[in-house]
């Protein structure tokens, strides 16, 4: 069983397609709804690991997570790396500098007003201008209207400004990885190859014209890589 994280703003619906595409090849896909876990109260990007680890209980499960998804993903080996027999992580960050972590608090803070009381359809706008994610359309985010506020929260729980420097923590993690990121996504590219060189047992691979969005901006490269990892 594949357990599949989306990514911020984003929808368990987002991995219908991979879905789809490893069931012709025995490969259910679970589309973890990560929503759920801000649905009534806070939880911080330190215990979600725990949490979600908890709730899983398929044998030799294989973790893939996307961007925030994929930061979630790495909480979770961490802290508990011999739950999962394989992982493949996506466009995801392992931290940043102690120095812009207050910067990055208030950025996310405004991300997090705008989706809790903006007018919806200008936060979704604003939200997928951004450079990092321009040129790929994604599902219709407007059915995740219901969810803003766990949206909201998950700017400030789940932000990479709250996040512990995972780098240093991932020689823990001794199942297969593998780490998929886009050519173009040069930030995600330079943190990605400092994750692969930590990781005991972890391969590369980058998606040649491909920006941050790897799973739907290239989804036939994207989930032939996913194949041939689970195969080996």
């Amino acid at each position: 069983m594949i357990y599949a994280l989306h990514g911020a703003v984003g929808m368990a619906a987002d991995w219908k397609p991979l879905a789809r595409a490893m069931k012709q090849v025995n490969q259910p896909v679970a589309r973890v709804d990560l929503w759920q876990f801000l649905a009534c109260c806070p939880m911080p990007i330190s215990e979600f690991g725990a949490a979600f680890n908890k709730e899983v209980h398929a044998t030799d499960p294989v973790l893939l997570g996307y961007s925030m998804g994929g930061r979630l993903a790495l909480h979770a080996l961490i802290a508990d790396p011999t739950k999962w027999s394989k992982a493949v992580i996506i466009s995801a960050h392992t931290g940043i500098a102690k120095e812009d972590l207050i910067p990055r608090q208030a950025h996310d803070a405004a991300w997090a007003a705008k989706a809790l009381k903006g007018e919806w359809d200008t936060f979704l706008a604003e939200w997928n201008a951004q450079g990092v994610l321009s040129g790929t359309s994604m599902p219709d985010r407007r059915t995740l209207q219901p969810r803003r506020e766990a949206v909201a929260r998950s700017f400030m729980d789940w932000t990479v400004g709250v996040q512990e420097n995972l780098l240093p923590q991932l020689e823990k993690v001794t199942c297969p990885v593998l780490w998929v990121v886009g050519e173009n996504d040069t930030k995600f590219l330079k943190v990605a190859r400092a994750a692969v060189d930590v990781l005991p047992n972890a391969q590369l691979r980058i998606i040649p014209g491909c920006g941050h969005r790897v799973p739907w901006e290239k989804p036939a490269e994207f989930t032939s890589a996913v194949r041939e990892f689970l195969a080996e």
